[in-house]
């Protein structure tokens, strides 16, 4: 099933004070990058970052965007304080990669 704009556009309010977001419609979801790193995406009308060490201390649970993928962790929170934190954490992971 493929997302909905109208979900879209949800994530993107809560992600609107981090600078450098962009999207790529892909097969009727939605990858997630900052300044064109890829962080996560928008599968089925949720909001998944990619698994990291730092966000396992905050027991998101995991879920799996679609058949045969990686499992992902969910974001479920609607403060933008809260989704700013896991985006800056899982980003700061994978840029010491």
């Amino acid at each position: 099933m493929a997302s909905s704009n109208d979900y879209l556009l949800f994530v993107l309010d809560l992600l609107h004070e981090i600078p450098g977001i962009t999207t790529k419609k892909m097969m009727g979801e939605y990858l997630l990058y900052r300044d064109g790193l890829l962080f996560g995406g928008i599968y089925d009308n949720r909001f998944l970052v990619k698994k990291t060490a730092s966000l396992t201390a905050l027991n998101l649970r995991e879920e799996i965007p679609y058949p045969g993928a990686k499992s992902m962790l969910l974001v479920d929170a609607e403060d933008t304080d809260t989704v700013r934190n896991i985006v800056e954490m899982v980003c700061l992971d994978l840029e010491k990669k």
